[in-house]
């Protein structure tokens, strides 16, 4: 149990570090202003952050993501497990049932999280050194919005969040299971990294595709304010005011960086989990070898062993 969770805290970290500058870029394309865009597209946005704020501008929030990972890798490893014994059989649907229990009580600490993560990397839009920072860093920026706002303002976007993660995580499961059964992942396949890395991938790309539009609604509420000024007064209104001005094709902004980002990170995550379990476990049997005086089977720890790494991480 303690080394999944060091597993799934390592390989997530391995996979924010990889995908963040595509979050930063989806956040500055969903939230910029259509009446004077600053940015054409994902590659020019892209361009635009490192040419005006150098690469570290890419990074902005990072540190919100990383002091978060932790608690939600221990939250959604934990009730996934824990929900997938309680369910009893594992079916497609009661993976779907599983994720999506995980998901939406990670919200809890995912909402906050990224909440400051969005603020972060909002601040200082077009400049190389922010002549003026609101926030220091992430742990700063949430005890700023608490002063101000309270507990409530800490919470801005947690119902949109519940309604991307719910059903995010259950098709992110859902769909890593059906595709590890059809490729056939078995113990003794050569090619079984590669499939787990390749399922691993398009599992996060179908959860992305999934609840993205929620994802720029909840975007835009957490953004807003960050200029002094509220725009939107609930979420309805935020979905009506970017119809009216955008059209439908407002849900779209920004996706191209999400996927383009949902390949490699969930591939970066799976990679780094698979090879810290076996390097651990390949540690354990050098230890048992030892310490047993009679030969033991080593096949059922080996199995154990790949039906561990098998587990899908937080997106």
């Amino acid at each position: 149990m303690a080394l999944d969770f060091a597993a799934g805290c390592v390989g997530g970290a391995a996979g924010v570090l990889v995908g963040h500058p595509f979050d930063t870029v989806k956040v500055r394309l969903q939230v910029q202003n259509v009446d004077k865009p600053l940015y054409r597209g994902t590659f020019h946005c892209f361009q635009s952050i490192v040419r005006q704020e150098s690469m570290l501008g890419l990074y902005k929030g990072i540190g919100s993501p990383m002091m978060g990972l932790t608690f939600i890798n221990a939250i959604v490893f934990g009730v996934q497990g824990n929900a997938m014994r309680k369910l009893g059989r594992d079916t497609p649907l009661n993976q779907f049932l599983a994720g999506a229990a995980a998901g939406a009580i990670q919200c809890v600490i995912c909402c906050p999280m990224e909440l400051a993560k969005t603020r972060m990397q909002m601040q200082g839009t077009g400049e190389k050194k922010s002549k003026k920072k609101l926030y220091k860093n992430s742990l700063d920026c949430l005890v700023r919005i608490y002063r101000k706002e309270g507990f409530k303002g800490i919470n801005r976007g947690m119902v949109t969040t519940l309604l991307r993660e719910t059903p995010g995580f259950g098709v992110y499961f859902l769909a890593y299971d059906m595709l590890t059964r059809s490729l056939g992942c078995e113990p003794e396949d050569p090619y079984m990294i590669p499939k787990l890395l390749f399922a691993g991938g398009m599992s996060g790309i179908a959860s992305w595709l999934s609840t993205y539009p929620v994802d720029v609604i909840k975007s835009r509420l957490q953004a807003d304010g960050v200029g002094g000024v509220n725009k939107y007064s609930s979420i309805m209104d935020c979905v009506r005011q970017s119809l009216q001005k955008e059209g439908y094709r407002v849900f779209t902004r920004g996706l191209t960086s999400t996927l383009l980002r949902a390949f490699p990170v969930n591939a970066t995550t799976f990679a780094t989990v698979t090879l810290f379990l076996m390097y651990m476990r390949q540690g354990e049997e050098c230890s048992m070898q030892n310490s047993e005086p009679q030969p033991v089977q080593l096949q059922p720890l080996q199995q154990q062993t790949l039906q561990q790494q098998t587990q899908p991480t937080s997106m």
